[in-house]
């Protein structure tokens, strides 16, 4: 046998260049970068694949610049989100989910640690903005605008900043620390905070104290209420004081040793869990509809559930006497709306607390010219976020959406950059997004089986005599195995596979972090890159004519 190699080993790579392509080629492959689907259900438009790309590379620092690039309360949202972006995580199709939020929690809990400041690279415009309302909405305006280099002045009702972060979710899911540390930052970077202000004379704020916008996020604060025939009602309390008073009052709310709480959304389930932790032995829950219908998150019920909480589902309060409750049984019709049956039973109970909803005071609007206020209170607003008032910007829950901490967040950061446009004398316009990356992009053979891991909790008698925070976080081993298992769904990570898998010798790499070219003028157009391309960042098109 010849000592000499075969031909195809000894093959100098270069050799193929002679072979230019002919006029075959059908198709092309073309570089993309397409929308992650963890980016697109992110109520704060976070760019969670390009910090998790940081993450996953250990630079912890880097990944929380990208994060507060667009949300400026990450160790609150790692905490409070419900985390849309896990719902549609493509890992799920494969094993589990990546653990976004609790990769971000990991990375504001760094920054408060380390004392990280966001970067600030705008010059003073010379601008002044008035937000109304320091709840999350209000808090990201006021961050986003200063950014840009405008003045912001923060004027609120209440004696402490935070909104319904510090008034409506109970410190076992975000501790005061948490949100005061976030909360500082912002107004470290200059942002003016005035509290136990009520704006009444918006007109006013523009004409004779010369602010050139203003943006109005008053969050629900109103507790709904219902009529229920009572002969002679017991305590019956509203959740949002309840909630309110655990932050403010000198002394927690008593509520007694039997609660009936009426309502099936998380804030019921809130109410249900702190009356357990100030020493009921009955919190019940009283929902009208079924456990699937309920408003609440299943691991909110659930959570409730393992710490001693009844639920009553399908029943309603028809009648009270003293602390006697009638509850008539509901049944589903076909239309899935809640029936009665006729069939009653009777509870005990010292305190009802109503958990029925909020509405928003917006009365103080009503007397602006050109400001249209609906009856259950909502703002009309264009497609700028502005009302109609010139100048005059509304958002969080005094408009249409989901009235969660992430959807405020992100309508402030959205009310900023419309506000900027308007002060620039411009129109800000959104970007077109990208195509989807869904599944069936992902070539999932180059990824490894590699389950979630999952943030531990407090044992539950603790949770059910103390307010220490019941979800423990990662560390930074588990936050960077987390990190790591993002598929980077759609866009390049430079694996080398399109280099290495090209017959054609028609990749070109472009050195580190700049991807990869194309050279035509050898590609065959077989395809076999956009194929073996681990996350779909290559897409084959028509061939020019």
């Amino acid at each position: 046998m010849s000592g000499k190699l075969p031909f195809a080993i000894t093959l100098d790579p270069g050799t193929s260049l002679a072979n230019h392509t002919g006029s075959w080629r059908t198709e092309r492959p073309i570089y993309i970068d397409r929308l992650p689907p963890c980016n697109n259900a992110c109520p704060a438009g976070e760019d969670i694949q390009g910090w998790l790309f940081h993450a996953e590379s250990g630079d912890y620092a880097e990944a929380w610049q990208s994060l507060v690039a667009n949300n400026p309360l990450p160790a609150v949202m790692g905490r409070v989100c419900y985390h849309p972006c896990e719902g549609v995580c493509n890992r799920g199709h494969l094993d589990e989910a990546v653990s976004i939020h609790g990769v971000e929690r990991f990375l504001g809990d760094y920054a408060i640690k380390n004392k990280l400041v966001p970067r600030v690279e705008a010059k003073p415009t010379g601008k002044k903005v008035l937000v109304v309302g320091a709840g999350p909405s209000g808090l990201s305006a006021a961050y986003h605008l200063t950014r840009a280099g405008h003045k912001v002045t923060i004027r609120e009702a209440g004696p402490m900043a935070g909104g319904m972060m510090r008034f409506g979710i109970p410190k076992y899911r975000l501790p005061r620390e948490i949100l005061d540390a976030e909360i500082e930052r912002i107004l470290g970077l200059g942002v003016e905070l005035e509290l136990n202000t009520k704006v009444e004379d918006i007109e006013g704020a523009f004409t004779e104290e010369g602010f050139d916008a203003v943006f109005v996020a008053v969050g629900a604060h109103l507790a709904k209420r219902i009529d229920i025939p009572a002969h002679s009602a017991g305590k019956i309390l509203d959740a949002v004081s309840v909630l309110r008073d655990m932050e403010v009052g000198g002394e927690p709310p008593q509520l007694g040793r039997r609660v009936i709480v009426y309502g099936g959304g998380n804030t019921a389930m809130d109410v249900a869990r702190t009356a357990k932790r100030l020493g009921a032995n009955e919190a019940m829950i009283v929902y009208r509809r079924t456990r699937e219908q309920m408003p609440a998150h299943e691991f909110e019920a659930r959570e409730a559930e393992e710490e001693g909480v009844l639920i009553h589902w399908l029943r309603t309060i028809k009648e009270i006497d003293e602390t006697t409750f009638k509850v008539e049984k509901m049944t589903i019709d076909a239309d899935g709306r809640p029936v009665p049956t006729g069939e009653f039973e009777t509870l005990e109970a010292d305190t009802l607390v109503l958990a029925l909803g909020q509405d928003v005071d917006t009365g103080f609007l009503t007397k602006v010219p050109g400001v249209n206020v609906a009856s259950d209170g909502i703002v009309e607003v264009d497609d700028q976020m502005m009302t109609g008032r010139k100048g005059l910007f509304a958002g969080g829950d005094m408009v249409p959406a989901e009235r969660t901490v992430t959807v405020a967040i992100g309508h402030g950061k959205h009310a900023a950059r419309n506000i900027d446009a308007f002060l620039k004398g411009e129109r800000y316009v959104h970007p077109e997004p990208h195509e989807l990356a869904d599944f069936s992009k992902i070539n999932t053979w180059y990824y490894d089986d590699a389950p979630q891991r999952v943030q531990g909790q407090l044992d539950i008698v603790r949770r059910q005599t103390s307010f220490d925070e019941v979800l423990k976080g990662f560390n930074e081993e588990t936050a960077l195995f987390e990190a790591r298992r993002c598929l980077s769904c759609g866009n390049c990570f430079e694996c080398d596979n399109c280099y290495g898998i090209c017959p054609d010798n028609a990749v070109i790499k472009l050195g580190p972090g700049n991807r990869f070219r194309f050279n035509y003028d050898y590609c065959k157009g077989c395809g076999m890159c956009a194929t073996e391309c681990p996350c779909g960042a290559i897409k084959m098109v028509p061939e020019e004519v």
